[in-house]
């Protein structure tokens, strides 16, 4: 696909992509191993007050015998929140958004202590049209995890969204009302700290419910994360571990280009600056610099056709799965999870997560029977933000 795409006036180069197509990417490691603050931290912004995850003496008693992290925690001991391999090669004049995840476990957890080491490709792109960007290109990338004896945790699909900033500025998909976010009263705060409050008292104690009483068209709690705002923006994004100043290195193999050090042809005020870097960390901390500094400046966010601030694909995601897995209990095991992200959280939005049981295999795929759900995302005005289905393993 090496021919520029056009739609009108708007031009896609492609002509960087192609080289990169299954070939390995991003050369970036941690440095340390995560510890039982990093788990805490990450569930604190994520709003998972599963105490397993962070009340010390809660998780001692449990089957677990200490901490561990949620299923979720794996893309917080990557680099890129999980989307760096989709996002490779050069699109002059794009901007990125995260499109969707697609993540399989394998039965290893994160607990404290353990180091994840990955390994990441680029898997390909589609060009498609959309009423937001015009011509857009949907990129997957892939990462495996493995822990430091080698034991395979996870593996993930990331799809990216790139599109060009002028074409949607020019569409006006999301308008001057997303940067003149919601303000709640007390009341409506009231409702949804009850509604939240509920939620993390449907499933404390962790109790699985057995497969043989689960059946299609259960309900599951429903769980409501917001207002999102500022704070639960910078709260998200210091949770990843790669944000944390001086946690992570390039790692590239000698004799091999990595197109993720490359210019992507993002805007000028929307790239980093490796150099100055190593001396200020500031210019590569994404919450001043880099793609990511739109989720917290107003004009940024306007600039990329983003119309206000939002918050992460990644943190979406971590929803769906924390969501799953709460009402699976200590039990339970969510060994294949799959969303498409619709809408950003915007600011002052708040997001109602919903769950339906629609299937229960016997013989599924992970050699054991499994419920699936299927989860939706709203806002307070019933805009879809997410959809997603879970396969998880219950007590049988």
């Amino acid at each position: 696909m090496n021919a520029p795409v056009k739609e009108g006036s708007a031009v896609l180069d492609l002509s960087d992509l192609d080289k990169w197509v299954g070939k390995p990417v991003v050369f970036a490691e941690l440095w340390d191993p995560c510890n039982a603050t990093d788990i805490r931290r990450w569930v604190m912004a994520m709003d998972y007050a599963n105490p397993i995850h962070w009340d010390q003496e809660f998780a001692a008693r449990s089957k677990f015998g200490g901490i561990v992290a949620p299923q979720s925690f794996a893309v917080a001991m990557d680099y890129g929140h999980g989307c760096h391999p989709a996002g490779v090669g050069k699109i002059p004049g794009s901007h990125l958004i995260f499109g969707g995840e697609e993540w399989w476990w394998f039965g290893a957890p994160i607990r404290p202590g353990d180091k994840l080491f990955q390994k990441r490709r680029f898997d390909g792109y589609d060009v498609k049209d959309t009423s937001f960007g015009g011509p857009t290109v949907f990129q997957r990338g892939d990462t495996e995890h493995r822990n430091q004896d080698g034991v395979l945790v996870a593996r993930e699909r990331a799809t990216s969204i790139r599109y060009l900033i002028e074409e949607a500025n020019k569409r006006k998909v999301y308008g001057k009302e997303k940067a003149s976010p919601k303000r709640w009263d007390q009341q409506e705060l009231a409702e949804i700290a009850k509604l939240r409050f509920d939620w993390i008292l449907s499933n404390r104690e962790g109790k699985s419910p057995l497969w043989a009483d689960v059946k299609p068209g259960d309900k599951l709690p429903r769980r409501v994360v917001g207002p999102h705002s500022i704070a639960t923006f910078v709260t998200e994004y210091r949770a990843f571990r790669q944000n944390i100043w001086g946690t992570w290195r390039w790692n590239v193999p000698e004799g091999v280009i990595d197109p993720a050090t490359a210019d992507a042809g993002f805007a000028k005020d929307m790239t980093y600056d490796y150099s100055a870097r190593k001396i200020d960390p500031r210019q590569g901390d994404g919450l001043y610099h880099g793609p990511s500094s739109g989720h917290v400046n107003l004009e940024k966010a306007a600039n990329v056709g983003m119309g206000g601030m939002y918050g992460y694909g990644a943190s979406m995601n971590a929803w769906h799965v924390d969501y799953v897995s709460y009402w699976a209990g200590h039990d339970g095991f969510v060994w294949h999870s799959k969303t498409q992200f619709r809408s950003p959280a915007f600011e002052g939005d708040i997001t109602y997560i919903d769950g339906t049981v629609v299937d229960k295999q016997v013989n599924s795929p992970y050699g054991c029977p499994v419920v699936v759900i299927e989860v939706k995302m709203t806002t307070q005005t019933g805009e879809q933000i997410l959809k997603g289905t879970a396969e998880v393993q219950l007590p049988y």
